[in-house]
């Protein structure tokens, strides 16, 4: 096959710079800082008693599990049912939508805030699922890296412009005589817009997609669950990636955590001002592209295996370090580490799997099998941080708890490497 056109490209890379904006300035930094900033220390939900930052947790973790639920049927309708760019549509007005939404949230409207955010990111990675599915059809194999490379980038750059927009809104609020929490509210606002006005390009330049089951034995659901089941035989006869995925599973429960639970950690535990964690967030991104980049390298040199081990490792100590640090500046040290083994561990865990994982057709459904291998992961992940810190009141044990995760899947890539290097001996 032959990659698409140059406009056909570039706008399936607009749809990265489209909905970035989502996951950098809502779930990392301005959403975070404005819940623990309108909600009482302990809130009341659906009739229960939470800690305000255990909720917002509690909050992602629930979202994250119906995303789980819902991918492998996802995956199919990508695979066989030809109509993936109107479920993009879907997805993209659900999440844009919702975070329009999040304007109305004040201290007076917590379920509204809850049920948005919930929604904004069902929204968000429902629409990942068949925007990723897109790549094999409009790039040739050969092109695949720099045309993903691309809409990584478009990413970046789009979700920083409007976060620096955002931040910009906040420095000019006193000035200007706003209410404080008004220009955090218009950023919830633009992103929406943002999200929904620039995915039109990817909608008006993207081709219809092509059905590749002309007649289906079953509906929807029991083809994506099937499809997952046949996944999942297979990555039991490969032993070498079967142990890879069960380290990235415990793993990813601490990684995940730390990237969503940062800036709540930093607001409310060290009582850092709302600008400088959202300045520190952004040299986090500008650090994480280098940590990738970095960790490719390495992993050339020394293996994709022994690289990860060596990240895992990182990340440990970077938890200890979490639990014991005091000031602001600890914090921002601590947040460069988080950012050079962020962009790594990511990035390295991907081309991990897609190397190891067998030659085959279904790669949307071999990836939907590592998509719900990660979204259950930070489900647990998220839970067991919210638990610990709604149990003691203190989210430094929350933080302390997640070495657990670290060690056992290092324990599981080490056992990995070991394989590998077996089979090697073997094959030899």
């Amino acid at each position: 096959m032959k990659t698409a056109s140059k406009k056909v490209i570039n706008g399936w890379a607009m749809y990265d710079w489209a909905n970035s904006v989502y996951n950098l300035v809502i779930t990392t930094t301005f959403f975070p800082i404005y819940f623990l900033a309108v909600t009482n220390e302990h809130t009341s939900f659906l009739g229960m008693k939470f800690v305000n930052s255990a909720l917002y947790n509690y909050t992602m973790a629930a979202a994250f599990l119906l995303v789980a639920i819902v991918s492998p049927i996802l995956s199919s309708i990508a695979d066989t049912r030809g109509n993936k760019k109107n479920f993009l549509r879907f997805f993209t007005l659900l999440g844009s939508l919702s975070c329009c939404a999040l304007y109305l949230f004040d201290s007076n409207h917590l379920t509204l805030g809850v049920v948005c955010f919930m929604l904004a990111t069902i929204g968000y990675c429902g629409g990942l699922v068949f925007y990723n599915s897109y790549l094999p059809e409009i790039a040739a194999p050969e092109d695949r890296d720099s045309v993903s490379a691309k809409g990584f980038g478009m990413g970046y750059i789009g979700s920083v412009l409007l976060q620096l927009i955002g931040f910009g809104l906040v420095l000019a609020a006193k000035p200007l005589g706003m209410d404080e929490s008004l220009p955090i509210k218009i950023t919830f606002l633009l992103v929406g817009i943002w999200w929904l006005g620039f995915a039109q390009v990817t909608f008006a330049t993207l081709p219809n997609s092509i059905t590749t089951v002309s007649k289906h034995a079953s509906n929807t659901l029991t083809e994506g669950f099937s499809e997952l089941r046949k996944v999942y035989a297979q990555v039991k006869q490969l032993p070498v990636l079967k142990r890879f995925l069960r380290g990235f599973f415990f793993y990813s429960m601490g990684v995940q955590t730390v990237m969503m639970a940062a800036t709540i950690f930093g607001s409310k535990v060290l009582h850092l001002e709302a600008t400088l964690l959202i300045v520190t967030v952004v040299i986090i991104q500008i650090v994480a592209i280098a940590g990738a980049w970095l960790m490719a390298k390495l992993s050339g040199k020394y293996g994709n295996l022994r690289v990860l081990i060596s990240v895992i490792i990182l990340w440990i100590l970077i938890c200890v370090a979490g639990y014991k640090m005091q000031t602001a500046m600890h914090f921002y040290l601590l947040a460069a580490a988080v950012g050079l083994v962020m962009g790594g561990i990511q990035s390295l865990s991907r081309s991990t799997y897609a190397k190891l994982m067998p030659e085959t057709q279904d790669t949307t459904s071999f990836f939907s099998y590592y998509d719900v291998t990660e979204k259950l992961s930070i489900v647990i992940g998220m839970f067991s941080f919210a638990y610990i810190d709604d149990l003691t009141e203190d989210m430094r044990n929350s933080v302390l708890a997640l070495v657990v995760f670290f060690v056992i899947g290092l324990v599981w890539v080490v056992s990995a490497l070991l394989k590998q290097k077996q089979t090697v001996l073997q094959l030899g």
